[in-house]
């Protein structure tokens, strides 16, 4: 929000300025991220034969695929500057805000699994749905990809071994916290810029 209150004000006819806000992202990628939703209930599906839901499971969220998300900073880019100049775009579609409960089902059966599930955490009082009519309206978008097709082929790159649900990589904050943790054992056992 505050990125976007610095960069919006120099739109001008010189310099185009256009905020994408993405619904949480899903779908199979090379730098694949098990931290969000649906990626992140297809692994543990896949790992442990059960989803794991945040309680209560009634709080809503967006979801868009990878694949459409990029299309959609490709829309913008490729789109007269009249109509993205200083605007902002939600990147999503109204049919894919799901209540976590209801979500989890659907994973399940896309990937062809019994629907088992464990709780996990406190109830999560984030709770939002997001409409996507303006992105829709003034460039046509519309996602090519549905939760039922990306949780199928996360599932399946994980059988056929293209992913691994194994890599501290794909959870960011984990990962970040690592990098962390290399970066103050690398300076202690340096000297003088040096590795020992």
């Amino acid at each position: 929000m505050l990125a976007e209150r610095d960069v919006l004000p120099l739109a001008d006819d010189s310099f185009v300025v256009t905020v994408l806000r993405q619904a949480t992202v899903y779908g199979f990628s090379y730098r694949m991220r098990f931290d969000l939703a649906i990626n992140g209930m297809v692994l543990s599906l896949f790992k442990n034969g059960k989803l794991r839901i945040m309680r209560d499971g009634t709080q809503w969220r967006p979801f868009v695929h990878v694949k459409d998300t990029s299309r959609a900073f490709i829309n913008v880019l490729e789109a007269n500057k009249e109509l993205v100049n200083g605007q902002i775009f939600n990147v999503g579609s109204n049919d894919q805000n799901f209540q976590i409960f209801d979500l989890a089902k659907l994973v399940a059966e896309s990937c062809g699994l019994p629907f088992v599930y464990e709780w996990y955490g406190s109830p999560d009082k984030r709770s939002y749905r997001v409409s996507f009519d303006k992105i829709a309206k003034v460039l046509g978008f519309k996602p090519k990809f549905t939760p039922r097709e990306g949780a199928r082929e996360i599932f399946d790159a994980l059988r056929d071994g293209r992913l691994s649900g194994d890599d501290l990589r794909t959870i960011t904050v984990k990962w970040y916290k690592h990098l962390l943790e290399m970066q103050k054992f690398i300076r202690d056992v340096e000297i003088d810029g040096v590795l020992l």
